[in-house]
């Protein structure tokens, strides 16, 4: 029989892991499922190097850093972590949650959900030949590899941007994005325009031409006209975000508002005992943050606690009356 937990978090990325510190502090058995190979969800797989902007008290740290810093700060308890395992089922049981993975069989007295967009894969340019190109890239490690190169971004989020700008200050780097708008913050544009990077709007890419496996061109065309531009191509990065898949969380019995978990006030969702936190929930107004995450997990954590334990209410101090 599966050892019984307080509280299980099914979502090892950055409100994954801050939850399970603050149940931690609030001196819960935890357990950790995620269904990736390693923690830190979309920031440490997709983005390592990538700005973030929204984390109170850093100008801008990467993603790789901020998964860091979260394990750096989960490691002083010791957590149970369950990687690589997919949640199948979620069945209620003698008032307890059974939960069924790919790989094993999990008890908790509470769940919290905290899978963000779900399972995720960037969403790949279609263009021939495009997934033979080994300098076509869809993240980036190592950022400094790309110094003094031709490095061309195709994207016009946040992302995009963010990462021309990143390039910028290392590689002759150009932008093209299928709009005279971009998604991105108005700051961080703004910042683009008054930088060295070449801006390209509005294209779209047309055609790869390459020598082996490598690009060396990059054929763009204007949005509703004829006119083709050719760009020398060092390292092609493609910013177009990504697909992501919620997996069975249709069958779990959550009420959901398209695929993302409908919660109350205390981050409750449809089923008493499971909890939602980050990008994977939904309410009025809810802007989805990463700060808004972090701050959505200690709310699902000390209401989880009090159902529990009711004796124990929701914790009205701050953590240095802990």
């Amino acid at each position: 029989m599966s050892e019984l937990y307080d509280i299980t978090i099914v979502g090892g990325g950055p409100v994954g892991l801050f939850a399970a510190f603050y149940a931690h502090l609030r001196q819960a058995k935890v357990k950790l499922i995620d269904s990736l190979p390693q923690l830190g969800g979309q920031p440490a797989i997709l983005y390592p190097e990538k700005k973030i902007l929204d984390v109170p008290g850093f100008p801008n740290l990467t993603g790789e850093e901020l998964t860091q810093r979260l394990i750096e700060q989960l490691d002083s308890f010791q957590t149970d972590i369950c990687l690589n395992e997919t949640v199948l089922e979620i069945v209620k049981e003698e008032g307890k949650f059974r939960i069924t993975t790919s790989k094993a069989q999990h008890l908790s007295k509470t769940i919290i959900i905290a899978m963000g967009g779900g399972a995720f894969k960037p969403r790949a340019l279609e263009l021939d030949g495009a997934e033979h190109y080994s300098n076509l890239h869809y993240h980036v490690s190592n950022i400094h590899q790309y110094a003094g190169q031709e490095v061309v971004v195709l994207g016009g989020g946040d992302s995009a941007v963010d990462w021309a700008l990143a390039f910028e200050k290392i590689a002759k780097t150009s932008l093209i994005h299928r709009r005279d708008n971009f998604r991105a913050l108005e700051h961080s544009v703004e910042e683009l325009k008054a930088s060295t990077a070449v801006i390209k709007t509005p294209f779209v890419p047309s055609r790869l031409i390459g020598e082996g496996d490598r690009i060396t061109q990059l054929e763009i065309t204007r949005v509703k006209g004829e006119e083709s531009q050719l760009l020398p191509v060092d390292q092609l990065f493609v910013n177009y975000g990504f697909k992501s898949s919620v997996g069975n969380l249709k069958n779990w019995g959550l009420e959901l508002q398209r695929h993302k978990i409908i919660v109350n006030s205390k981050q409750e969702t449809s089923l008493p005992g499971i909890y939602a936190a980050g990008d994977c929930c939904f309410y009025e107004g809810k802007v989805d943050l990463i700060a808004t995450g972090l701050g959505e997990a200690p709310t699902a954590v000390n209401n989880a606690i009090n159902s529990i334990y009711p004796e124990r209410k929701v914790q009205p101090k701050h953590s240095t009356s802990l």
